[in-house]
């Protein structure tokens, strides 16, 4: 009865969220693309593709998460030579990334929509060894029925919020079936061990390893080079003092420039570099820019040698935060000041940046855990006490490099978490 239910308000829900997911796909593009896959349609070459070889179904949903799963595909394959894969992800943006780094042996495709007769027909055509969930994404067709078909389905790096535990804590008795055919149950830390056995998941079947994001933080000489190529095209000089907003969301590039146009009547050497969260957004930060008369250019546009230097370097593009992060000085990370979860802040830490954070940093417990404990990292209370944190870091030289020094040293003792999980999966 369960299950009829579920399918039943699934498509009832699906309907009426409509007309948002087309908004999104307008306004962020590239979703339309191989829109036929959400609902299992497949071409000859793909499904041919998918048919060459048994592969692991790995299942991430956007950026981070396929960063996450795409380390862990190559060390699975280094523990297992002869491993192929299935990489489906949710967003246009993960695809994008995913498209770029996969492995030429691996196929990606975009993932169905949860209903019966959809998930049956993906499962029928890829017959996955097993399927590997990555964070939180409980799909209970898909897990249903890849359990009745002798399918392993586990999850890796599971985390979950206490937003997304108090949803599910409504919907128990269907999480606690769809949970208990999950096993191993991966997850990042004690918090979200408990959220899970509170959902229905059986203690024995949950494991804390650690975050696998801290395997992922790997830097990109090459990158960097033609980062640091890029801000000596614009004139930034050597000695500058880079405040950089990595992955901002609305609201807080308007905090970032009316804070930077104040402390830079102080501080000559400073110079801030935005990099919203969604490059879609460009549009909306440039406004930003001009209603406060900061002269700004957008990294798309810059030529070799011919720009003077401008105030502000807007980053519209797509997968250059991390590099860029090698540049700055001082580091805020977004969605952590005005929306809540915050975004990932190891990348700046492996690169022995000065962290800063707002205090919304739900979506990442155990690392916040981890940096707090060594004092790695600085969280301020609200936008009442970010510039005089950034401001004390600023005049601060050996200040901010014992602080990015502590926050490297933190994600080099955390790392390893991927070989412990592929050890687990192997049983």
């Amino acid at each position: 009865m369960l299950w009829v239910v579920y399918n039943f308000l699934f498509p009832v829900v699906f309907l009426f969220m409509l007309p948002k997911f087309i908004s999104r796909m307008v306004r962020r593009g590239g979703y339309f693309q191989h829109f036929e896959q959400r609902i299992g349609h497949f071409g000859t070459n793909t499904k041919a593709r998918l048919r060459e070889h048994r592969r692991v179904w790995v299942h991430a949903v956007s950026v981070g998460e396929i960063y996450v799963a795409l380390r862990f595909m190559k060390a699975y394959r280094a523990a297992h030579p002869d491993a192929y894969f299935a990489l489906s992800t949710t967003t246009s943006t993960g695809h994008a990334i995913a498209r770029k780094e996969i492995d030429p042996r691996d196929a990606l495709f975009y993932f169905p929509v949860d209903l019966p007769a959809i998930v049956k027909k993906v499962l029928r055509i890829i017959d996955p060894i097993q399927i590997v969930l990555v964070e939180g994404e409980f799909w209970p067709n898909l897990i249903r029925l890849a359990d009745k078909q002798g399918i392993p389905v586990s999850l890796i790096n599971g985390r979950m919020s206490e937003k997304s535990y108090k949803g599910y804590r409504k919907l128990k008795s269907l999480t606690t079936d769809v949970l208990r055919r999950i096993h191993p149950i991966c997850v990042q830390g004690e918090v979200d061990a408990g959220r899970m056995i509170g959902i229905g998941a059986p203690s024995e079947n949950v494991h804390v390893m650690g975050t696998v994001k801290f395997d992922v933080a790997e830097r990109d000489p090459a990158g960097e080079q033609v980062v640091r190529e890029a801000m000596r095209k614009i004139r930034v000089p050597d000695d500058a003092v880079v405040l950089l907003g990595g992955s901002t969301w609305p609201g807080e590039e308007s905090v970032l420039c009316e804070l930077y146009k104040k402390l830079k009547a102080g501080n000559e050497k400073l110079f801030l570099v935005l990099v919203p969260r969604h490059v879609e957004r460009t549009d909306e930060v440039v406004q930003c820019l001009e209603d406060r008369q900061l002269q700004f250019v957008r990294r798309s546009q810059i030529e070799d040698g011919t720009t003077e230097k401008p105030e502000v370097l807007l980053v519209d593009t797509t997968g250059e935060l991390r590099n860029f992060y090698s540049v700055a000085d001082i580091v805020f990370v977004g969605k952590s000041l005005l929306e809540h979860g915050g975004q990932n802040p190891i990348e700046p830490a492996m690169c022995g940046k000065a962290v800063v954070v707002g205090p919304n940093m739900e979506n990442f417990p155990a690392v916040m855990e981890e940096f707090l404990k060594h004092k790695a990292i600085k969280q301020i209370e609200g936008v009442e006490t970010l510039g005089s944190t950034i401001e004390s870091l600023i005049l601060d030289p050996p200040g901010r490099e014992t602080l990015g020094q502590r926050a490297a040293t933190v994600v080099a003792d955390n790392c390893g978490v991927i070989q412990r999980t592929i050890r687990l999966l192997d049983g």
